[in-house]
């Protein structure tokens, strides 16, 4: 009886083992003909796994959406707040008060006096006659005002209205070169108002701060990125590692088998890319609606947006989605990559 029973389990395992080989056989034939269905299975269990864990791929994706997020605002509040302070910089000009009744020809050789220097972009001038008809065009709206200006008192605003020169400049932090030569030069010294100093220092406050927070912004938007990526490689490792605990009998069945390294790998990196692409479509379209709720709001405070506008209003808002998609597919497939290679070196 003990020797039927042997005879029995021998057969069996002998069976099993005979079976093995077959299907090692049929899997190495397929492997190199059929590399199509070999991809299209990968796939379908990848996405079957997504959906078996459904509740850790979601915590997953939701941690790595937050990060592309945080990239994104990094990204644009380093544009934006850099593209307000040259905006600045455009707009700025250096106002140098001349003596009241400077000559036109007068303002002319300043005019070539200052243009020598290599930093001036433009020069305008403006004589105390022009200077009045400016104010009374800024005030034409006050019935008080206009009033009171007869003859008498426009002569008399006149000569003591300064004439001015306004120049425009590529560096505004580099001004020393301009400032001596109003300071030296015998022909600006002999004109230029010495009651009302130029405007060198007009509006450089405000371009400095908003320098130091396009500074902030970015520094701290790469940090806080940073912590997040690592937040979402830590949850997709933990994700996959679990995906591979509950599914360990079916891994060794397949290795049994025959199966290589990559088809075992496969499913898993799979699975973290579609979180990685989930993501990517949740964080573009969060991220594009976001910015274009808030954009009207930070135009009314002068903040140039134009830049990031003119991308998500056009057909870059496509790439946009796609960049987004390819750094979740990245992520997701690193995170996987990392926790399977860790588990087939045990085996």
């Amino acid at each position: 009886m003990a020797k039927t029973e042997d005879t029995s389990e021998k057969e069996k395992n002998k069976n099993l083992k005979s079976a093995a080989k077959k299907g090692l056989k049929v899997m190495r034939k397929s492997k190199s003909k059929h590399p199509v269905r070999k991809g299209a299975r990968i796939v379908k269990y990848g996405s079957s796994g997504f959906v078996r864990n459904i509740w850790l791929s979601s915590a997953a994706t939701v941690v790595m959406a937050f990060t592309l997020i945080i990239l994104f605002a990094t990204v644009v509040a380093s544009v934006i707040l850099t593209n307000t302070a040259d905006m600045m910089r455009e707009k700025i000009d250096i106002t140098i008060y001349l003596k009241p009744n400077t000559s036109e020809q007068r303002l002319g050789e300043l005019t070539d006096v200052i243009s020598e220097d290599s930093n001036i972009k433009s020069v305008e001038t403006s004589t105390s006659e022009e200077e009045y008809e400016k104010f009374v065009a800024e005030n034409a709206d006050s019935e008080d005002i206009i009033n009171v200006l007869d003859d008498e008192m426009k002569a008399l605003m006149i000569s003591k209205m300064q004439a001015t020169m306004r120049v425009k400049v590529y560096d505004v932090d580099n001004l020393d070169s301009i400032k001596e030569i109003v300071e030296t030069n015998s022909l600006f010294k002999k004109y230029v108002d010495p009651e009302k100093a130029p405007t060198y220092d007009v509006n450089q406050v405000e371009i400095a701060t908003i320098t130091s927070w396009a500074r902030i912004a970015r520094t701290g938007g790469i940090i806080l990125a940073i912590i997040f990526l690592i937040v979402s490689v830590l949850i997709i490792f933990s994700t996959i590692r679990m995906a591979i605990f509950s599914r360990r009998e079916e891994i060794y069945m397949m290795k049994l088998v025959g199966a290589d390294k990559g088809f075992i790998r496969g499913p898993f990196l799979v699975e973290a890319e579609i979180c990685g692409i989930v993501a990517g479509v949740v964080a573009a379209t969060a991220s594009y609606f976001f910015f274009m709720f808030l954009s009207p709001k930070l135009s009314n405070y002068g903040i140039n947006v134009n830049t990031i506008t003119e991308i998500l209003e056009s057909n870059k808002l496509i790439l946009m989605y796609l960049v987004f998609m390819g750094i979740g597919i990245i992520v997701g497939r690193l995170s996987a990559w990392l926790a399977i290679s860790k588990y087939l070196r045990k085996m």
